[in-house]
């Protein structure tokens, strides 16, 4: 049975991320690491976009960037420059096949194909159980996510942020291709937190996408219906589907740190590393992972990454709001946007703010909607 010191299950982005940064540091040059995927020939299935001042580590493969930004709702509509960042997009198949490259460039590292049946903490070992094989890690880092627990505990909302999008082509110049929109809530809500979010790629190329923020996903022609209604109000009749894209991220502040122990970590969307009050996840899974690594050196147990902080909160009580009354969505992001400039709404998502500008982040926000989950979550702690 062969032994490794690290064990990643999953070729995602997490699992890429944590597997190059490993290996292309010198500490770990002497740890046999693992990386098993049941699909090492992922194609472009995901599409991945962040907010970024000035160049970063991915330059190199992004697919497109914006310097403007559009918000709308019902009542109002506001284009916005957002410099000093950028918002940027990475394609999938732009980011496997270079960090695979990269990987493979680790001799430390090991890719199998392998569908992982089980996973045995032994205490001073951990087993991993795949369709043909099994192996034996001292660490085990594990990216594949369960819906179940989530859906089993009351203590915490569960939403989720699910969406269709098409990359289409169309036969006029119809997109500003300086401007992504962020969040169009012009759209019916019909009493969900409803939008559209279009990256285009040229006047005539762009990727639109009906999102909802919301318990339950919808069939599929109706999320197309969206699509189809919303082109067709921005005049644009003639368009050919390129490719299509589907689907859905957890948004929810359960603490995912239970399923951890001493030597296993769950990490990216199944370690609860999506953002919770927005979905976004590829920035904040590279984010995590450099703070990983300075701790995986003090050999402490895995189950003491996770840190709860006031974010966590804020994040909270806004899914909380949005569970019991999910059609409050467009009012709260639309006097955000109204009321704050598009900079200061960004840093505070990242998580980079102090608390006076926390306070006038929130301030901008529906107060009585955030007092009364204050005084509930309070009580229910």
């Amino acid at each position: 049975m062969a032994t490794y010191d690290y064990i990643i299950i999953g070729a995602g982005a997490s699992g890429l991320l944590l597997a190059d940064a490993l290996g292309k540091d010198n500490f770990f040059a002497q740890k046999s690491i693992l990386l098993l995927d049941k699909n090492l020939n992922r194609q472009n299935d995901r599409t991945w976009c962040y907010w970024e001042i000035g160049q970063g580590d991915f330059d190199a493969i992004l697919h497109k960037t914006w310097d403007h930004i559009f918000v709308a709702d019902d009542r109002f509509s506001k284009r916005t420059p957002i410099a000093p960042y950028q918002y940027k997009m990475i394609r999938a198949e732009d980011f496997y096949h270079t960090y695979r490259n990269k990987i493979n460039e680790h001799t430390n590292i090991t890719f199998l194909e392998g569908h992982v049946k089980d996973i045995q903490d032994m205490g001073h070992e951990v087993l991993v159980c795949t369709d043909s094989e099994t192996f034996k890690g001292k660490r085990i880092f594990n990216s594949i996510f369960d819906y179940k627990p989530l859906l089993k505990q009351k203590r915490y909302p569960v939403l989720q942020q699910h969406f269709i999008g098409w990359f289409i082509k169309t036969g006029k110049p119809i997109f500003d291709k300086d401007q992504a929109t962020f969040m169009d809530f012009s759209v019916p809500q019909n009493g969900n937190t409803r939008f559209m979010y279009v990256l285009p790629f040229s006047q005539t190329e762009a990727l639109v996408e009906y999102t909802l923020f919301s318990e339950n996903v919808l069939p599929d022609q109706e999320y197309e219906a969206a699509l189809k209604s919303y082109l067709n109000n921005l005049d644009c009749k003639e368009y050919e589907i390129l490719e299509k894209e589907k689907g859905s991220i957890p948004m929810s502040c359960y603490n995912f740190n239970v399923h951890n122990s001493k030597n296993i970590l769950h990490i990216g969307v199944a370690g609860g590393w999506a953002k919770p009050s927005s979905g976004y996840t590829f920035m904040r899974t590279h984010q995590k992972t450099g703070a990983l690594i300075p701790f995986l050196k003090k050999d402490k147990p895995l189950n003491t990454f996770f840190k709860k902080d006031r974010y966590w909160f804020y994040d909270l009580l806004l899914l909380d709001i949005l569970y019991r009354n999910n059609s409050k969505g467009r009012l709260i992001f639309g006097q955000l946007f109204k009321r704050r400039r598009a900079q200061n709404i960004l840093k505070f998502l990242d998580e980079k703010t102090g608390i006076l500008e926390d306070l006038k982040i929130i301030a901008a926000c529906p107060k009585k909607e955030f007092i009364q989950a204050f005084i509930r979550r309070v009580f229910l702690i």
